[in-house]
């Protein structure tokens, strides 16, 4: 790191902050990450820092747009498959399955609901789905946001242990400092706690029977039957499920799994299309499907991951690594740090810098593959988010849906993810203390 990185990292840091202030400043945070991408990257080439680095400028760019290109190819394709089982009803199922006679049951259900469904699909598209069902059976706005604050922090919890279940886990894995495997094993039960805790609090503010709004029973799709319905669901969700198989069996990319995933999704339902031509289904084909993923979202993962990739090519974040080290050293420390970090900023931008400070290490230590700093940092990075309601996409997303004030969940509700973020470590702890040894 020299005095000529200097002006990148300035800019880095002022968009960032555009970026951590868009509710303020009414300016959509891909925008600023494009441009903040950009201008790192032109900073780079006028300052001459290639000829600094020995770095050739074009291989530099290729790679790390490939490196990034892996993860969002990832996303756009896993979106497609939920936004096609979900346009066709595919998680109508989950509705009838949380109906339930008090509050504290139908809370328990949410729970482990959440958890489950964020491993397979992302947390917010899970945090959509729930508090979509929770409007069908909650009446009362009041207990209502004691159930979506549980949404938020189950939704994190479950994305962190698995490896699709969260945009920084996809993102270590296809980087491959964790394993399929390892992170559900090792993980698993930190995350469980993680949620579980809050949710033992929460219920306090929620006694007595559960009045269920009055059952609208929603139109189908005349033209999808309930066995093409769940074929659908079986196939996209399922499918999802399979990736870390199809990658272990392949050793071929994630992203290439989904893709085949989408492929025979896309495959199956354009078949079933063509044999009802009497209706115009035209809404409901991946084709125009296509149109309603957010590519907002996709594209500010393109600008951060890449202006990450400037810093790292600068050797900032080895440096800041390094200094870590030296200075905390412990590395649940440095980990818990990250996460604590990831609900005031966003936990992508993070884990991306993270992974660029450290070299992966031999195995069996704790920068090898699975290692503690790793699956630490998925988890820290995914459940941390939940102590601020801006944290996360998923707290976002309820904040929006809602209408929870940042005021009302920083007072009520930040304490008790606080206490099940500790407990998820200490769990974690004493698993690879006394049994993962």
């Amino acid at each position: 790191m020299t005095s000529l990185t200097i002006p990148i990292v300035v800019a880095f840091v002022i968009g960032y902050f555009f970026i951590a202030i868009e509710s303020v400043t009414k300016i959509n945070k891909a925008a600023i990450a494009l441009l903040m991408c950009v201008v790192c990257w032109t900073l780079f080439t006028v300052l001459g820092l290639p000829e600094v680095f020995h770095i050739e400028l074009g291989e530099a760019i290729e790679k790390n747009l490939g490196e990034a290109g892996t993860t969002l190819f990832f996303l756009m394709g896993a979106m497609t498959i939920v936004e096609i089982v979900d346009q066709h009803g595919g998680f109508n199922w989950v509705r009838g399955a949380l109906k339930s006679k008090t509050k504290r049951a139908l809370l328990w259900k949410i729970a482990f609901m959440t958890a489950i469904l964020s491993a397979v699909l992302d947390n917010l598209t899970t945090s959509i789905v729930m508090i979509m069902i929770l409007r069908k059976l909650v009446a009362d706005k009041k207990d209502r946001i004691w159930f979506a604050s549980l949404v938020i922090i189950a939704a994190n919890a479950g994305g962190a242990f698995s490896p699709i279940g969260d945009v920084t886990t996809i993102m270590l894995w296809n980087g491959k400092m964790i394993t399929a495997a390892g992170v559900i094993t090792e993980i698993i039960l930190p995350s469980f706690i993680a949620f579980i805790v809050p949710a033992a609090v929460l219920q306090i503010h929620l006694k007595g029977n559960l009045v269920v709004p009055e059952d609208k029973h929603e139109a189908e799709i005349s033209y999808i039957t309930q066995m093409e319905r769940k074929m659908i669901f079986c196939l996209g969700v399922g499918g999802l499920c399979s990736v870390p198989v199809f990658h272990s069996l392949t050793e071929l990319p994630p992203f290439m799994g989904i893709l085949l995933v989408l492929a025979i999704l896309w495959t199956v339902t354009e078949l079933i299309y063509r044999r009802k031509e009497e209706h115009d289904p035209m809404a409901k084909r991946v084709s125009n499907l296509l149109s309603r993923i957010d590519m907002s979202t996709i594209l500010f993962f393109l600008g951060i991951l890449m202006a990450v990739a400037v810093l790292s090519e600068v050797g900032v974040l080895r440096a800041l690594g390094e200094w870590l080290d030296q200075e905390i050293g412990n590395h649940y420390l440095v980990t818990g740090a990250i996460g604590i970090l990831s609900s005031i900023v966003d936990n992508v931008p993070l884990v991306a810098g993270a992974m660029k400070m450290y070299v992966m290490g031999a195995p069996g230590t704790d920068f090898g593959v699975d290692g503690v700093f790793w699956q630490l940092l998925a988890y820290c990075a995914g459940v941390g988010g939940s102590m601020l309601i801006i944290g996360s996409a998923a707290g976002v997303v309820v904040m929006g849906l809602e209408k929870i004030t940042f005021g009302w969940y920083m007072k009520n509700v930040t304490w008790i993810a606080f206490v099940g973020y500790i407990s998820g470590i200490v769990c974690y702890w004493l698993l690879r203390t006394f049994i993962f040894v």
